[in-house]
């Protein structure tokens, strides 16, 4: 089999990981391993090149992506995608793999319904967003890359007795936040799925700054879009001298982590062991195992945070 990588949408640490298992591990199942370059629009574009170990040399310690990403408009249109198919054609690809979120899986599954071309999707997204999945390719690296952020100001909050706000990335999904509060020991956790009471909150802290509290950490989804609100709540409400920190992208690069060179491994073995018995699937981990799970299956149900997780954090709502 002629077999292609892609990586769509938002890169994240241990994509790189995850395409030099991808190329070895082909090898070694007797697939020929091939590489499409800037994500949908690179397939529309033909960017299509057959792979070697030499390319995937080095790259295990590297965040990104080696071939490049992209988010395409030009997809949605019919004839874009048929002129995909035709450079897949050309290239005599026989499956592809992709790593992305749920948008990449759409994206493939009505290439597959309009051609009939297999595909194997693997969670890749630091929002860890996907539903009957609990570990998606790049979330690790990113919790440790807010808990190094977070380490280091908490060192300038605790010397000058000051309210640090800071501001996660996840889009409309709060994990980032909820994990890195729960795990960083943070005084206050907003995030947009769950309400919160700055009145319960008020009175909590004021009675700790009673008791020697003299800083607060503050973690917010970017979601909960009220980051700026929040500063100047401190410095109203409490009367601490405030500072925001939005961490934005750097979230999605760094080195990425032991564990996530191992997730990655492990979901490209699982979906290239599958790939030509059971096709158009999506892998997930769930409860420490590997499923393979159709993505009508995925879309069908609503993603939620883990319970225990949020039980842990709201007092940090104030709830």
């Amino acid at each position: 089999m002629n077999i292609a990588i892609m990586t769509s949408g938002g890169d994240s640490s241990g994509m790189n990981a995850a395409i030099k298992k991808f190329v070895e591990y082909s090898f070694f199942k007797g697939f020929t391993p091939y590489f499409i370059y800037d994500g949908l629009e690179g397939l529309i574009d033909g960017k299509i090149k057959k792979a070697s170990y030499s390319d995937v040399s080095g790259i295990i310690s590297r965040g990104g992506t080696i071939i490049r990403s992209s988010r395409s408009k030009r997809w949605y249109e019919k004839p874009f995608r048929k002129i995909a198919f035709e450079n897949l054609k050309k290239e005599k690809i026989d499956a592809i793999v992709i790593l992305g979120g749920d948008g990449s899986f759409r994206a493939l599954n009505v290439f597959y319904e309009d051609f009939g071309m297999p595909f194997m999707g693997i969670p890749a997204t630091i929002d860890n967003d996907i539903a009957l999945n609990e570990y998606t390719i790049g979330v690790d690296t990113a919790l440790n890359v807010i808990r190094h952020a977070i380490d280091e100001i908490r060192d300038t909050a605790s010397s000058f007795n000051r309210a640090f706000v800071i501001e996660t990335m996840g889009r409309e999904c709060g994990y980032l936040a909820l994990t890195s509060a729960v795990a960083n020991g943070a005084e206050m956790c907003l995030i947009p799925e769950y309400e919160y009471n700055l009145a319960n909150l008020k009175k909590k802290y004021l009675n700790e700054i009673k008791k020697g509290r003299n800083y607060f950490i503050a973690i917010l989804a970017e979601g909960v879009n009220k980051t700026n609100e929040i500063k100047k709540w401190f410095e109203n409400e409490i009367g601490f001298e405030a500072r925001t920190t939005i961490l934005g992208h750097i979230q999605r690069g760094g080195n990425p982590t032991v564990t996530e060179r191992l997730r990655a491994a492990e979901f490209i073995v699982t979906a290239l062991d599958n790939i030509e018995t059971q096709p158009n699937k999506i892998v997930t981990f769930y409860k420490e195992k590997f499923i393979l799970r159709n993505l009508k299956e995925i879309l069908n149900t609503k993603y939620t945070l883990n319970k225990k997780m949020v039980d842990l954090a709201k007092p940090l709502m104030g709830v």
